[in-house]
């Protein structure tokens, strides 16, 4: 009988490498492939993707199973770089990681896959696939470790895709897949887990933007149109933003606090039209919190969106399910929360949940806070005149 063959990406991670040796034991044909999505600076201390092909090739060796290394570096910056840099100039904040997975890793990829003659793709995702026959279709499910969940990267997934797809660490938690890993003597199973948007690593994040966005420096301004500081360019900010703001905590007795308490400084609305970066004081001011969002470019699990009704939502990864109410709409969908969300931003993506299935979602065009009007900008403190002696007037003694 033959073997069913099945690709999976090795990223020279231990979740991808502990998926290839589950599918191996499982009695499949595993092919590893390692995927170069990036190579604009591959000397940079930041880019790890040297390291991580050696590390997939010491994996691929200790299981047993053969590798290839492609580069899909131009398909990732024609379909995902570009459009990311588009959403950051436009003062919105994209999240590359889920157009990477729907672009790169469940097409192009997958196309490649096909073409080496797999049944089945793999990755080292935290997810879950499950067909219903009551449906017959494909469901995404949340991973079984919640700490670890990635379906929100997973949401714009269809069923042609699902279909095709294996996730092996899906049903463990990450503990397990350390064990996994050491007792079976994988070179990596105690390497660090990966942070942050793949191309762009450990770098300070507007140092990596400012190589490739210009900004125009603007006014910093609080809830009262007062200017408290100035910014580099707004596309190197996001709602929510603590740190880089350079106006530290100032003392007032603002939203409801005592004077004289240094409260932390927020980011809370993006002006383009004024070039305008409005901040605000305190983590929970009301600017920044959103009881309704609407959203676009939707795309759905099933291929249709769900009926109206109550379902749970995430506007950020790793945030908590938050109960709403969902409602379709001709250019998307709206979600009314039960609970008011925190500094929910244009260019996420609002993803939809029906207990632990994932129905899909959409990219997040505004929220209540971003839609309240903006108070008008305060004049400029006038410099005062030093008041000059009348000639021939005596000096104080």
């Amino acid at each position: 009988m033959t073997k069913q063959r099945v690709v999976v990406g090795l990223s020279g991670g231990v979740d991808s490498a502990v998926s290839a040796w589950l599918l191996k034991q499982q009695g499949y044909e595993v092919v590893g492939i390692f995927m170069k999505n990036w190579e604009d600076d591959d000397d940079s201390e930041y880019c790890s993707s040297r390291q991580d092909w050696l590390d997939a090739a010491s994996v691929a060796d200790v299981i047993g199973i053969d590798i290839e290394h492609v580069n899909f570096a131009a398909e990732y910056k024609d379909r995902v770089f570009a459009e990311f840099l588009r959403e950051y100039e436009a003062g919105r904040t994209p999240n590359p990681d889920i157009l990477c997975n729907a672009e790169i890793k469940f097409k192009a990829f997958l196309d490649h896959a096909m073409r080496l003659g797999a049944e089945k793709i793999a990755t080292g995702h935290y997810a879950r696939v499950r067909f219903n026959p009551a449906t017959a279709r494909y469901e995404l499910l949340k991973g079984v470790d919640p700490a670890k969940d990635q379906s929100y990267f997973l949401h714009r997934l269809n069923q042609a895709q699902l279909s095709k797809t294996l996730f092996p660490v899906g049903e463990l938690h990450k503990t397990e897949v350390r064990r996994i890993a050491a007792e079976i003597g994988l070179p990596n199973a105690r390497k660090k887990d990966s942070t942050g948007i793949c191309f762009i690593g450990e770098r300070p994040f507007r140092e990596f933007l400012q190589r490739y966005l210009s900004g125009t420096p603007g006014p910093i301004v609080d809830e009262h149109g007062r200017t408290i500081g100035r910014h580099v360019g707004l596309s190197f900010y996001t709602l929510g933003q603590r740190q880089g703001l350079g106006i530290g905590g100032v003392k007032g007795g603002d939203a409801g606090r005592p004077a004289g308490e240094h409260a932390p400084w927020f980011v809370a609305r993006k002006d383009p039209a004024t070039n305008t970066l409005w901040a605000v004081q305190g983590h929970d001011h009301p600017w920044l919190l959103s009881p309704r969002l609407h959203a676009q470019d939707a795309s759905w699990i099933a291929g249709e969106p769900p009926a109206p009704g109550r379902y749970a939502a995430k506007t950020r990864y790793r945030q908590a399910d938050a109960a709403c109410a969902f409602a379709p709409t001709p250019e998307g969908f709206g979600l009314t929360f039960d609970e008011p969300q925190w500094a929910v931003t244009p260019g996420q993506s609002a993803v939809l949940y029906d207990g632990e299935v994932c129905l899909g979602g959409g990219v997040i065009v505004s929220a209540s806070a971003t839609e309240r009007p903006l108070p008008p900008l305060a004049a400029p403190p006038q410099a005062k005149a030093r008041r000059r002696p009348a000639v021939g007037a005596r000096k104080p003694a």
